[in-house]
């Protein structure tokens, strides 16, 4: 997969937009063990940070930028502007959470100002 630019502003520095492709997304939808639920119950009890959970939010949010910029490439794209995400959590039954990470932005093509 060819190198895609994803940035969170509207315009890329030294470079300009010779063609907008349109929206793109990608989502990524991750869970915790059983076991890592429990245990991150126990942890909640007591207070403090919840590194089972960054670690798994931050593979999610990492996972869903790869879909990102799979969904642009496949339409031409080399780059993609005004990404933003959306998330959420949702039970999936018999305790079981699942973190839904969705990055979005519009892809487009970039070439650099000479």
């Amino acid at each position: 997969m060819p190198d895609i630019l994803v940035v969170t502003v509207n315009e890329v520095a030294n470079a300009q937009i010779s063609r907008v492709i349109g929206p793109v997304y990608g989502t990524s939808i991750r869970s915790r063990t059983i076991i890592g639920n429990m245990l991150g119950g126990i942890r909640a009890i007591f207070g403090g940070s919840q590194g089972g959970y960054i670690a798994m939010v931050n593979q999610t949010r990492d996972e869903a930028i790869e879909a990102l910029k799979a969904h642009a490439a496949s339409l031409g794209a080399n780059a993609v502007v005004g990404m933003r995400f959306d998330s959420s959590e949702f039970d999936a039954g018999q305790g079981q959470a699942m973190n839904e990470v969705t990055a979005y932005g519009t892809a487009v093509l970039i070439h650099p100002i000479n």
